[in-house]
């Protein structure tokens, strides 16, 4: 097994995991439970997404449309700047 994504968080890793599941490439998340270990330290480089040594050139593809995705998302949440309190208001 290969080290194709170091996620920043677990949601992350998730999304990249999903992603390689969607494509039909096995997938393991390294680390996922270590973060509940570290308490009130930060979490850094301990998650990891793993695949299979045979499926690492279709799994970049894959990683790299996913951060691709994640750089748009998070530049448009910079964009719009500070949301409003209201759950139920999202502007468009």
């Amino acid at each position: 097994m290969h080290i194709v994504y170091r996620a920043e968080n677990l949601f992350d890793a998730h999304l990249v995991k999903d992603a390689l599941a969607a494509a039909e490439i096995p997938a393991h998340i390294a680390g996922e439970y270590l973060t509940g270990g570290v308490g009130q330290l930060p979490a850094m480089d301990y998650i990891a997404v793993m695949v299979p040594d045979s499926s690492m050139p279709r799994a970049q593809a894959v990683v790299h449309e996913v951060e691709a995705t994640l750089s748009e998302a998070r530049q448009a949440i910079q964009d719009i700047g500070a949301l409003p309190d209201d759950p139920l208001v999202m502007p468009c």
